[in-house]
């Protein structure tokens, strides 16, 4: 007689695969909206951080705290007007210097547009040789910085027919010996007679008021090494630097 045999169900094993997969179609659908939930998380942050930086840039246009001075509108460059540099320096006084636009017009407008923009505030003189020339006008202070952008040599070394001679009171540009036409926002301020720099450096104008200024200075300097670096701490300050035309006064 054939023994009763139960109908079998489904196994317990099939059972549970049933359920894995519908579990495992739920995890998928939770990380899904996990991580577009962390996504657009991430999109509000980033536009929160980026609205934040957007006001600190605009915070920081009108003054910038490195050098704590307001900084100011360029100056519209006309090469039919006569500027005139006041380099007021820290606890030494200010340095007038007339700029020549005639015999250097590029030089003279990257100068006057670094100054009336405030780049040259709370800079220093890095580099003083006693006897030869005062040099600043590096936001590095060390001779190797600029500002963004650099400019044409303006010397006939270079092909350009600039008169002025380096003689004393002369104000010019530093570059680097690799290029005549790296010139940047270092200048110098020649003490002395400098002839061997003629047709080698532009010159772009002369010092009207403050030799002795540039003469104390220059005495004081105590330079840590043959090239006339001065140290960071003593080196002098350029409080700022204002441009105006011959026909305003101060």
């Amino acid at each position: 007689m054939a023994k009763n045999r139960k109908k079998k169900g489904p196994s317990p094993r099939t059972k549970t695969d049933v359920r894995s997969t519908a579990e495992k179609k739920q995890d998928k659908t939770n990380i899904i909206m996990t991580v577009v939930g962390v996504a657009v998380l991430v999109l509000v942050i980033a536009l929160i951080i980026v609205l934040i930086v957007t006001s600190l840039g605009d915070n920081n246009t009108s003054q910038n705290p490195e050098n704590g001075s307001a900084s100011t509108e360029s100056i519209a460059f006309d090469i039919n007007k006569n500027y005139i540099a006041d380099i007021d320096i820290k606890d030494y006084g200010t340095i007038t210097v007339a700029l020549n636009s005639k015999a250097a017009p590029i030089t003279v407008e990257n100068f006057v547009k670094l100054a009336s923009s405030g780049f040259y505030d709370n800079l220093t003189f890095h580099r003083i040789i006693e006897g030869f020339m005062m040099q600043g006008g590096d936001p590095n202070g060390d001779g190797t910085g600029g500002s963004d952008e650099t400019i044409y040599g303006e010397f006939s070394a270079n092909g350009y027919d600039n008169p002025l001679k380096h003689s004393r009171g002369t104000i010019s540009m530093a570059r680097s010996a690799a290029s005549m036409n790296s010139a940047s926002s270092q200048f110098f301020i020649v003490q002395q007679d400098a002839s061997s720099l003629d047709g080698e450096y532009a010159a772009f104008g002369e010092v009207t008021d403050g030799m002795d200024i540039v003469d104390k200075i220059c005495s004081e300097a105590e330079p840590i090494d043959n090239n006339g670096l001065i140290a960071t701490k003593k080196q002098p300050v350029i409080n700022s630097i204002k441009i105006r035309t011959a026909d305003t006064t101060e």
